[in-house]
């Protein structure tokens, strides 16, 4: 997978010596081999709008498609987590109410007890914000539960403004298009939609090959690098 640079908006700034760093971590890890004691995943959050419908929807026809009113009741928002394994193809997608550091927390105890019990250690590629840490574990656990799913973390923080370098975001935007594209009324619903495409798509077996490497960064992006 190479990313279209061209498409995204948040471009940082010329020389930022912070950007690099963050990047060049991050597609060093995306380059290493396969280690199922050392999977690598990426994970990324997104927010749905709950829409319903004020009048039912009229059924497809000879002639036309199904026909939705205009008019719908907001019914809150939910929360997405997103998980992808790049090299295992392997994705999960969990719905919550809200998007706080415990829930955050959840989501990665869940992670490492649940979906790699086996791993030595997670190398999770992840955005920095502020609930994405280990504080937020000790923020939901026991410090001596929350000390032991810490030392099976290995973070890699993509760069302020390289949120295109996380596949999970990535994998987000596939699964807007794909499932997340239309009225869904309440997180039941949303829950079973994402639960079904999650199904789908690793049972295609979808790896992901990152194919922009370190050298390529260091050739298209030369201006956000300090000048010597």
């Amino acid at each position: 997978m190479r990313p279209h640079l061209s498409e995204y908006w948040k471009i940082p700034p010329d020389a930022n010596a912070a950007f690099v760093a963050c990047l060049e971590d991050v597609l060093e890890v995306y380059h290493l081999p396969f280690d199922p004691l050392w999977p690598l995943v990426c994970m990324d959050e997104s927010s749905k709008q709950l829409v319903g419908e004020v009048h039912a929807p009229i059924a497809a026809a000879p002639g036309h498609g199904q026909i939705v009113d205009h008019e719908y009741v907001r019914n809150g928002v939910a929360e997405i987590f997103l998980e992808v394994e790049p090299l295992g193809g392997r994705r999960h997608v969990e719905i919550t109410e809200r998007r706080t550091a415990k829930d955050w927390a959840v989501f990665v105890k869940g992670m490492l007890d649940e979906r790699y019990p086996q791993a030595t250690k997670v190398r999770l590629v992840m955005d920095n914000l502020n609930t994405h840490g280990i504080a937020s574990l000790y923020e939901a656990f026991a410090p001596q539960e929350a000390r032991r799913l810490a030392e099976r973390l290995e973070i890699h923080y993509t760069p302020k403004h390289g949120s295109w370098l996380n596949v999970a975001e990535i994998e987000l935007s596939a699964m807007q298009s794909q499932c997340l594209d239309r009225r869904i009324p309440d997180i039941a619903s949303l829950r079973r939609e994402a639960a079904a495409w999650e199904a789908d798509r690793n049972n295609r077996n979808s790896r992901i090959d990152w194919r922009f490497t370190t050298a390529d960064a260091r050739i298209k992006l030369k201006r956000l690098y300090p000048n010597f």
